[in-house]
C-alpha cells in the first residue's frame, strides 16, 4: 500500500494484539483536574527522541509533525486521483472558546487540545473518548488570547500541556492523570502560554508570552526536565541593562522593556545541535511609545539556542527597532538548500527570509510586494524604513499591512518534491495614529491591554483593503524557495484561518473564512476537492494513518461564528478504496 511502509504492518500487529473488545467505560476521577480513565487496558509504546526525529509516517507527533517545521506528511494513499472521494468518517465537538488546535496522533490515539487547556484522548479511528483532562484555574482567564491552546507535545509516556496560567503540566498518556504540574511564572503578572512546547533530548522547551505590560521580569524561553518539570535553564528574550545588547534599549529601565514574547513553538536541528526560536515585537509597538530609538534586542529576532544550556549561539534581528507591530515571530522552517543548512521564515511583512542556520548569516530576502514600510539591502539583509513611515506623535499614518500582517500564525508548509513553501496570506492596510503612553501598571490580561490606546499608544482609524488585492482577503501562495517567485496562488473572498498542510500524495490542504476546506494540487494549484463545514476551518489540519487507512483531521470553529460549535472533522476515502 502506498506511503505506509513496514511500520504500518507493525502497528497493525500491535493493534490487533490488543484485542480491543467492548465499549468504553469511563469513570470520572474524584481529584480536581484529573482525567477520565478508560476501563479497558490499551498497550502504549513510549515516544523516544529517535521517533520524534524520524516519526512513523502514520503518526503526527509534533505541532508541524517534524521538528524541522515542514508541516509535511509522507503519506500518499490520498492523492490527486482519488481525493475527490473523501468523505466524513467521524466528528467531535470541542470545548467552547477561541480554538486554534493542532491534534497529535500516536499509534492510533489522537490527543486533542481545546480552549482553556482541555485535552482529550480519542480513538483516532472511531472518535470515541478514551480520557479527558480539564485544567482548573484559580481565576477565569480572559477570552482574547490566553484561552487558546494551539498545540501540545508528546514524549515517553506523557502529554505536555503549556497552560493559560503559565504552568507546564505532564499528563499520563494512558489515562490523562496528572504526573506533575510545574509553575513556570506568575500569571498575576500577565504571564501565560498560548502554544505548546517542543521536546529536545528529554528537555521540554517552551516559549513564554504575556509580556505586554510593564513589570519586573521579562519574557523568556525555558527548558524543563521531562520526568519532573524541574527548570533546567531560562534565557531572557529581552537584553537587560549592563548585559550584551542591553544598550540597544538606550537608558530605558528594565521595568519598561516589554515584549519579546516567544509564542510560536521552536524548531530543532540535530545536525547543528541548535533549537531555533523567534521573538515578537517590542512593546508598546512604536518607538515613540516605548521611549527608545534603538534596536531593542532581542525582540523581532530569530534566536539559535543550545538546548543543553540555553546559551545564545546566534541571533538575527529582522527589522531592528520595529515600530508598527509587524514582527517575524512565526515558524522557522529548516531546509537544506543549495548545499546550505538554511532557515526560512516569513513574518507579517510578507518577506521570505533565508538564513544560514549554523551561523545566522543572511542569505536572501524575497519580498511578496505587499508591504509599504521597509527596504531590504539584498547583500547585507539590513532593513531600513522608507521616508515618512516612522510614526510621529498624533500624526496619522496609512501603511500596509495592518497589524494582522500579510500573514499570521497560520503556519506555512513545505513540500520537498516541489521545493516550494505554501503560505496562507491576507494582504490589508490600515490607517491610524501612534502616541506616547502612560508608564504605569496595566491591568492583567491582554483583553484590557490591547483594547486601550492609553497603554498601546495606537488609535486606529480603520482597516483598508489592499490596493493589490481589492477583491480577495485571502490567498494561498506557492513560493519557490530558490527564487522567491510565486508559482501559483489560490485566491478567496475571505482570508484563511487555518494552516497549510502538504502530503506526498501531491496535495496541499488549506481553507478560507467562508467555511470551505480546499485540497489543491501542489504543482498547479488546481482545486481537487472542496467541502464546506458549519464553521470556518481554524487551526492546524493534520493527516495520519491507522491500520493502513489514511485520515485527514480538520479543526473548525474557533469562536468566530456565533452559535457554531468548535469541532474536529475527520475525513477518509471510502473503506473499499482504502483496502
Amino acid at each position: 500500500m502506498k506511503g505506509m511502509g513496514a511500520s504500518m504492518d507493525r502497528k497493525t500487529w500491535r493493534r490487533t494484539a490488543r484485542a480491543w473488545t467492548g465499549a468504553l467505560t469511563l469513570a470520572v476521577a474524584a481529584a480536581s483536574g484529573s482525567g477520565l480513565a478508560a476501563a479497558q487496558d490499551r498497550d502504549y509504546e513510549p515516544v523516544t527522541d529517535a521517533m520524534l526525529a524520524n516519526p512513523d509516517p502514520a503518526d503526527w507527533l509534533h505541532w508541524r509533525r517534524t521538528l524541522d517545521g515542514w508541516g509535511y506528511s509522507p503519506l500518499d494513499q490520498i492523492d490527486r486521483d482519488n481525493v475527490h472521494r473523501l468523505g466524513l468518517v467521524w466528528s467531535w465537538t470541542m470545548a467552547p472558546g477561541v480554538a486554534q488546535a493542532t491534534p497529535i496522533v500516536h499509534d492510533g490515539v489522537m490527543y486533542l487540545p481545546s480552549p482553556l487547556n482541555v485535552v482529550q484522548a480519542l480513538d483516532a479511528v472511531t472518535g470515541d473518548l478514551i480520557w479527558e483532562y480539564r485544567k482548573t484555574f484559580e481565576g477565569s482567564p480572559d477570552d482574547s488570547f490566553r484561552a487558546r491552546t494551539r498545540s501540545i507535545a508528546i514524549y515517553d509516556d506523557k502529554i505536555y500541556v503549556n497552560t493559560n496560567d503559565a504552568h507546564i503540566v505532564a499528563l499520563d498518556a494512558r489515562n490523562g492523570e496528572v504526573v506533575w504540574d510545574h509553575t513556570v511564572a506568575d500569571t498575576r503578572l500577565g504571564y501565560r502560554y498560548t502554544n505548546g512546547p517542543i521536546v529536545v533530548d528529554g528537555r521540554i522547551i517552551a516559549g513564554m508570552t504575556g509580556c505586554e505590560r510593564y513589570k519586573d521580569g521579562t519574557c523568556f524561553i525555558s527548558a524543563h526536565d521531562a520526568r519532573t518539570g524541574a527548570e533546567l535553564w531560562r534565557t531572557s528574550t529581552i537584553a537587560q541593562p549592563g548585559d550584551p545588547g542591553g544598550d540597544t534599549w538606550g537608558d530605558l529601565p528594565a521595568t519598561f522593556r516589554s515584549g519579546g514574547d516567544a509564542w510560536i513553538p521552536g524548531s530543532y536541528d540535530p545536525a547543528t545541535g541548535l533549537t531555533y526560536w523567534s521573538t515578537s515585537q517590542a512593546k508598546p509597538w512604536a518607538r515613540l511609545s516605548r521611549g527608545t530609538d534603538g534596536d531593542a534586542l532581542y525582540t523581532n529576532s530569530a534566536l539559535a539556542l543550545d538546548p543543553e544550556t540555553g546559551r545564545l549561539a546566534w541571533y538575527y534581528q529582522f527589522v531592528p527597532g520595529e515600530t508598527h507591530d509587524l514582527d517575524e515571530v512565526f515558524e522557522s522552517v529548516l531546509i537544506d538548500h543549495r548545499g546550505r543548512q538554511s532557515l526560512f521564515k516569513m513574518g507579517k511583512l510578507g518577506i521570505l527570509w533565508e538564513l544560514d542556520r549554523a551561523t545566522g548569516a543572511f542569505i536572501a530576502a524575497h519580498d511578496l510586494g505587499y508591504q509599504t514600510l521597509v527596504d531590504v539591502d539584498p547583500v547585507t539583509g539590513r532593513t531600513a524604513y522608507r521616508p515618512g513611515t516612522i510614526p510621529n506623535p498624533g500624526e496619522e499614518l496609512e501603511f500596509c499591512p495592518d497589524f494582522q500582517g500579510i500573514r499570521n500564525w497560520r503556519a506555512s508548509a513545505y513540500h520537498p518534491g516541489t521545493g516550494m513553501l505554501y503560505i496562507p496570506i491576507h494582504p490589508t492596510c490600515v490607517r491610524g495614529t501612534f502616541n506616547e503612553v502612560a508608564r504605569e501598571p496595566h491591568p492583567t490580561g491582554d483583553f484590557y491591554y490591547y483594547g486601550n490606546p492609553r497603554w498601546t499608544g495606537w488609535q486606529s482609524a480603520g482597516r483598508l483593503p489592499h490596493p493589490k488585492s481589492p477583491d480577495h482577503d485571502g490567498h494561498l501562495v506557492a513560493i519557490d524557495i530558490d527564487t522567491g517567485e510565486v508559482r501559483w496562488r489560490h485566491s478567496t473572498r475571505l482570508r484563511s484561518l487555518a494552516a497549510a498542510l502538504t502530503t506526498a500524495g501531491g496535495l496541499v490542504v488549506t481553507a478560507d473564512g467562508d467555511r470551505y476546506l480546499y485540497v489543491n494540487d501542489v504543482e498547479t494549484g488546481d482545486v481537487l476537492f472542496r467541502t464546506r463545514f458549519p464553521s470556518p476551518p481554524q487551526g492546524f489540519p493534520i493527516t495520519y494513518a491507522v491500520d493502513g487507512r489514511q485520515y485527514l483531521a480538520v479543526p473548525v470553529g474557533g469562536g468566530r461564528v456565533p452559535g457554531a460549535p468548535n469541532a474536529l472533522y475527520v475525513l477518509a476515502l471510502p473503506e473499499p478504496a482504502a483496502r
